[in-house]
């Protein structure tokens, strides 16, 4: 009767599981094709000249593969708060949203194609919106030269012309009533994350928890992202983007300038 094989096989198997994987191959064997940075808190990330949340949340394609326009389940529409974003670098830009004077609240930092799991960024299609479309900007984002990144990163995925996009931006801003906490504040205020969002339920009828999240950098009210059905008419559960939302339990609110 043999015996020796078992100690061999046992050895074998033990020598399998000591070979490294590769990140993507452990990756794969845990479902995690939509790894993402840590969210909620102070993230450490710098804004590029026009969009440092942009880069924090958008590092790539979703588990789709690969980009094609118009091939998406829903919208995020992104609103910055203005005073949140030059309190936690904007100055340092000396962005003209930022100066003195300026009295902005909440302008639109971009309107996102997104997947039930994951998004697509930098389509195929034009890189550069004409001059025209780009008028049709003005008084919608903060300033041209983000309305032209968000283009060429997200716009080429939504199968829009730049002229219908960016009037889709607005026509998705104009969706939100924003509540009367934010509309013309100049009192610094300090909030919970859950006190954001039940502001804008209550303003918004249709909306619910489950459908947008507030945002924060360095515990201070960055952004809040709304998810929108793809013919904007309409609000979306969205969990992932929830998930995404400030988790400090309170959260300043600069006031406008």
């Amino acid at each position: 009767m043999r015996t020796g094989w078992a100690p061999a096989l046992a050895a074998a198997v033990l020598s399998l599981l000591a070979v490294p994987r590769p990140a993507s191959a452990l990756c794969i064997l845990d479902n995690c094709a939509d790894q993402r940075p840590p969210v909620g808190g102070d993230t450490g990330f710098r804004r590029s000249d026009f969009s440092r949340r942009d880069s924090f949340r958008r590092n790539g394609s979703g588990p789709r593969g690969a980009s094609r326009p118009g091939q998406f389940d829903f919208y995020v529409l992104s609103l910055s708060w203005s005073p949140g974003f030059c309190a936690t670098g904007g100055d340092e830009k000396g962005r003209d949203q930022c100066r003195t004077g300026a009295d902005i609240g909440f302008t639109v930092h971009g309107l996102w194609p997104q997947y039930d799991h994951g998004y697509p960024s930098d389509c195929d299609g034009p890189r550069t919106p004409p001059r025209a479309a780009l008028a049709e900007t003005d008084g919608v984002y903060p300033d041209e030269g983000l309305a032209r990144y968000e283009w060429r990163k997200h716009g080429t995925c939504s199968g829009l012309s730049p002229t219908d996009y960016f009037a889709a931006a607005k026509q998705a801003r104009d969706m939100i009533v924003i509540p009367p906490a934010f509309k013309d504040p100049h009192q610094d205020q300090s909030l919970a994350p859950a006190d954001v969002v039940r502001a804008f339920t209550d303003a918004n009828p249709r909306l619910r928890p489950g459908m947008l999240a507030a945002v924060c950098q360095r515990g201070t009210l960055d952004e809040v992202r709304f998810c929108l059905t793809k013919d904007l008419k309409g609000f979306y559960y969205c969990p992932e983007v929830v998930r995404e939302g400030c988790r400090s339990g309170s959260m300043d609110v600069p006031p406008v300038r």
